[in-house]
């Protein structure tokens, strides 16, 4: 029988591979000899959560023991959640702490039916395909005026918009943005899903990914998913998915044009057949690899997003109060 993974360690791999090797290495010494002060005061105040004396309500969820023979997992839980996900981040199982039963949010998300967030989340949107065109290197004219442009079309976005005019601005950015960012080799259009190039295809991979990781914390969150602010929703769609992801777009575009440029992302990776673009299987794992790290390196700024997001819903703060997902400056 194979060992079975302490829940601990796949936290430690996570934020710092190399405490997993100390841990081991102190595990059985005093912690006196090699914790700090701020660390002993530290596990101090766990111990409430550990004995589960922190609070005496029933929805208070303190710690909780967990073994899967499924996934090889035993440890502890203590109030948060853990995904286990694919290779491309889909989830498919929840440990710990979930709120599928967060009925108020859900409230709130059914009772909304305006405009303004998704007017806001666009506006934020065009200004990180802004962002991500000044973050190449050697800028061209036409690299400029793309900038200027954008950067015009987001002021459009401060006033208040019907439904099909912010659509019509969004479509207007990325006829813009996309020639210009991918301007490194012969582009044909976006043209989401129908794989007819292989630049086109590692787009839907990478947007997959994003995906998948904020479909993710929103699950978490108690957020019905299906249920989105500027997305239509139709059947079977994760609209407000959707929805959350799109400021965060630029991090797959930006990290292609660099995978383009380093020979990592080329047409010799591809198979076609009857006009439609497939990825080879072996070569499945180098592109999850650097579209991954790519993801990885907003891990922070996607958790910190998501949960402002589900702060500003519940408490209904005023559109203006709507938390901004930024792209990295280079």
């Amino acid at each position: 029988m194979e060992d079975l993974i302490i829940i601990s360690n796949l936290n430690d791999f996570i934020f710092c591979p190399a405490s997993i090797y100390f841990h081991k290495l102190y595990g059985s010494q005093d912690n006196l000899l090699y914790q700090s002060s701020a660390q002993i005061n530290g596990t101090k105040a766990h111990e409430t959560i550990d004995e589960k004396t922190y609070s005496t309500r029933k929805s208070a969820m303190m710690s909780l023991d967990v073994y899967s023979e499924k996934y090889g997992l035993c440890g502890k839980i203590v109030g948060f959640s853990i995904c286990l996900m694919s290779t491309t981040f889909k989830v498919y199982e929840v440990l710990g702490a979930r709120m599928e039963g967060n009925t108020l949010l859900r409230r709130h998300q059914y009772d909304y039916a305006g405009d303004e967030i998704g007017r806001k989340i666009e506006q934020n949107k065009i200004r990180n395909q802004a962002q991500a065109l000044r973050n190449i290197r050697r800028k061209t004219e036409y690299l400029k005026e793309g900038i200027q442009l954008l950067d015009d079309m987001q002021m459009q976005l401060e006033t208040e918009l019907e439904y099909l005019e912010v659509m019509g601005i969004e479509g207007n950015a990325a006829r813009v943005y996309f020639p210009r960012m991918f301007d490194n080799v012969q582009w044909n259009g976006r043209k989401p899903r129908i794989k007819n190039d292989y630049v086109n295809v590692t787009l839907d991979i990478g947007y997959t990914m994003l995906f998948n990781i904020v479909d993710a914390m929103l699950q978490v969150y108690g957020f019905d998913t299906y249920y989105g602010v500027f997305h239509k929703c139709f059947y079977m769609r994760k609209s407000l998915v959707c929805d959350i992801m799109e400021p965060m777009r630029p991090i797959v575009d930006y990290e292609i044009r660099k995978a383009l440029n380093l020979g990592q992302c080329k047409a010799e990776d591809f198979d076609v057949y009857n006009q439609r673009w497939c990825l080879k299987y072996k070569k499945n794992p180098e592109y999850i690899q650097f579209l991954m790290k790519a993801i990885l390196e907003y891990k922070d700024d996607i958790f910190l997003y998501v949960q402002q997001y589900y702060r500003y819903f519940m408490k209904r703060k005023s559109v203006e109060e709507l938390p901004v997902f930024l792209l990295h400056k280079v």
